[in-house]
């Protein structure tokens, strides 16, 4: 079976660090599903409006020959695990996957032509990076789709790492563009650090290390200590630093890796 995009995401998120890391998890920031010809023609969302929730199956392209480079392990480290345990790979929803796909559950906003003539569905709480291919868009039925008693298993025990505080200070929050504010308070609560930094031990040897994350044409910079993280600065992006950022997954200017 052969399947080919009908459309691409476009998302305020440039890399795949800092994207949510399940859906939902930050609902501030919108999305565009963008279709690609034939499925340009509004008919094919005819009726979309009446459902609250659609599903997006999409591919995860940053990722891609990712799996076999890594001799296609059938067992992976998940980040809510603090990426030291080890589970089968079909047992997580891990980016690393044999045929790359993903699914996510969005909220529905709306849906129209843009000013070129193009069919877009906005949603929120879109959990890929920019330019991410979209292979289907479903319904979400809730008597048929919703489980809330069913059994989670490992990630039953491992409650969602969430920062208690983050300190945003007003002077830099205003340096924000306004649509974008509410998402990335909601982001960093997430804490967009890679699972390996949030061990104690690392954290002792490395308290003062900053951190920074894109959104949209931005960069926000920020430090962890204990559960409070602090923004230290936000940065705009120049046309060549995002193509940069693009290309490369980093930007020269900033001496400390990404995320």
């Amino acid at each position: 079976m052969q399947i080919e995009p009908i459309a691409f995401a476009r998302t305020p998120y440039p890399t795949k660090f800092g994207v949510p890391r399940q859906p939902g998890l930050v609902d501030g920031l919108c999305a565009d599903v963008v279709f690609e010809p034939p499925f340009c023609d509004p008919a094919c969302l005819d009726g979309v409006e009446g459902f609250e929730r659609v599903w997006l199956v999409w591919g995860f392209s940053c990722n891609e020959g990712a799996f076999e480079a890594s001799g296609s392990p059938m067992t992976v480290r998940p980040p809510r695990l603090g990426g030291t345990r080890r589970v089968g790979v079909f047992a997580t929803r891990s980016s690393f996957r044999p045929n790359g796909l993903a699914q996510s559950c969005v909220a529905y906003v709306r849906h129209g032509l843009d000013d070129r003539g193009r069919l877009v569905l906005t949603v929120r709480g879109a959990d890929m990076v920019d330019g991410s291919p979209i292979f289907d868009v479903k319904p979400y039925l809730p008597y048929c789709d919703a489980f809330p008693d069913a059994r989670y298993g490992w990630a039953q025990g491992c409650p969602w790492p969430e920062l208690q505080r983050v300190e945003f200070p007003p002077e830099l929050l205003e340096r924000v563009p306004s649509g974008l504010r509410r998402g990335l308070v909601q982001l960093l609560r997430q804490d967009p650090r890679p699972a390996y930094t949030r061990s104690d031990r690392y954290a002792a040897r490395h308290e003062d290390r900053e951190f920074w994350v894109p959104l949209a044409g931005i960069v926000c910079r920020f430090r962890v200590r204990g559960s409070t993280l602090t923004v230290t600065g936000i940065d705009e992006l120049d046309e060549s630093e995002r193509d940069e950022l693009a290309r490369t997954g980093s930007i020269q200017r900033y001496d400390t890796p990404l995320g």
